[in-house]
């Protein structure tokens, strides 16, 4: 059970926790195809509905000189792009949505080096831009550099690597550091530090990534061998820094059309504005990672439709909400005009489609439906006089993803210390879902 509002008033203060801002990025411009084909590129799946972007099988042959080679061949998948010949060739890097739509402040070092990095509950490395990097890979963002920092101590022979289904690539090495976040303070804390990042990790605005997944997939190894490394959350429990009740992170995302509303992120405690509303939670399988849970119907208009045994995660790093073939038909049938578009790769409504045209949409999380805001369902100009959907197909996936379209609806809360996801409707008055910003 979460903490009484008197006990958790007292931890903020006698932690000095602090609202953790996540930054609209107002260089952010929504696209759904990048978006979506970002997500392809992270998740590796497989599309099942026609578009320009494909996966193909490709046998990797392993020479035993790359950085965690292995020795062995490998078969993996590969993101590729439809040509005008008709041809399969590489997805160009401005294919893809590297723009971050929110950025989050983050200390590291000592003296305290700054860093803007984008908190991802859907993966758990923490890696950031660093001077061990060529100059003129990092011009655009603020490198951490380890001989700046008393506490820095490096992991020798540790390592990491992130890569993605278009063979996009993040590496490099691995110390500890002292780390801060909202306040509080995390001592020898694993940082991963880029030494290669591929063109499509440069173009991204932040300075790294913060991961909040649970640490079996983290990526660092040791002379090859997974060596999984605690996440930040998972110190601050194991540290004892947040006590038994209070050891849970909280994110709640604003769009930049809600005027004067922050996003943000907490830990430790439940913001304010909704300690005193009831909280609706759902068990969590951590399994593969994830912050997992039921998911087994949708409603549209009142109508249920229930989808057994079906699954989501919360994934604070992927924009759009990625569901099942059916359930998209489903959800687009209800709205006027709504269309799949092959050229986009995506679902798509027509821009003169009003609030009162869209009936409300409910996805459960665990026992409680949650409704989808109109507002978000439009993510972003598709051309020709629609809107690219925020709610697209999931592919070979067997599991939907519950990006920020979905969590700019609730205020959600990750609860690692009872394996939990807990969710408060946070529905806005008005809906807009037009204007020059759709995101």
């Amino acid at each position: 059970m979460l903490s009484t509002v008197k006990t958790q008033q007292e931890l903020i203060v006698s932690l000095g926790l602090k609202k953790i801002v996540a930054k609209a990025n107002k260089d952010f411009k929504p696209n759904g195809t990048k978006s979506y084909v970002k997500a392809m590129r992270k998740f590796g799946f497989t599309p099942t509905l026609a578009g320009p972007y494909q996966m193909v099988t490709r046998e990797h042959k392993d020479n035993g000189k790359e950085e965690n080679s292995n020795g062995h061949n490998s078969i993996s998948k590969v993101l590729r792009k439809k040509l005008s010949d008709g041809t399969l060739g590489n997805v160009p890097a401005e294919d893809q949505q590297e723009d971050l739509e929110y950025l989050c402040e983050v200390s590291i070092g000592t003296p305290a080096q700054k860093l803007m990095l984008d908190f991802d509950s859907g993966s758990a490395d923490l890696w950031v831009v660093s001077t061990e990097l060529p100059a003129s890979s990092r011009e655009d963002h603020t490198a951490f550099d380890s001989g700046k920092s008393k506490t820095f101590k490096a992991m020798h022979g540790y390592s990491w690597k992130i890569e993605y289904g278009d063979e996009s690539s993040a590496s490099g090495d691995v110390g500890t550091d002292t780390v801060t976040i909202g306040g509080l303070t995390i001592p020898n804390q694993t940082v991963e530090l880029a030494k290669k990042m591929s063109q499509e990790f440069l173009q991204s605005t932040g300075d790294g990534l913060l991961g909040l997944a649970w640490s079996s997939i983290n990526t660092v190894s040791k002379c090859f061998v997974p060596k999984p490394q605690p996440t930040p959350l998972d110190n601050l429990i194991a540290n004892q820094t947040l006590p038994e009740g209070n050891q849970f992170f909280t994110a709640c995302f604003y769009s930049t059309r809600d005027a004067g509303k922050d996003s943000f992120y907490t830990f430790g405690y439940i913001d304010g504005a909704f300690k005193d509303r009831p909280i609706a939670w759902a068990d969590v399988d951590n399994s593969s990672g994830f912050w997992e849970f039921p998911s087994t119907s949708i409603t549209i208009g009142g109508q249920k439709t229930a989808f057994s045994g079906n699954t989501a995660i919360a994934d604070t790093g992927t924009t759009l909400c990625l569901m099942s073939d059916n359930a998209c038909k489903l959800l687009y049938s209800a709205i006027p005009g709504a269309k799949y578009d092959e050229s986009a790769q995506g679902w798509v409504i027509p821009t003169h489609v009003t609030p009162d045209q869209i009936p409300e949409i409910k996805l459960a999380v665990g026992d409680n439906d949650f409704v989808l805001q109109a507002e978000d369902l439009v993510y972003g100009d598709a051309d020709n006089g629609f809107w690219y959907g925020g709610v697209q197909s999931r592919g070979s996936l067997t599991m939907d993803i519950f990006g920020d379209v979905f969590l700019k609806s609730i205020y959600a809360i990750f609860d690692a210390g009872n394996v939990r996801f807990g969710a408060i409707p946070k529905i806005e008055a008005n809906q807009n879902l037009g204007g020059d910003d759709s995101a």
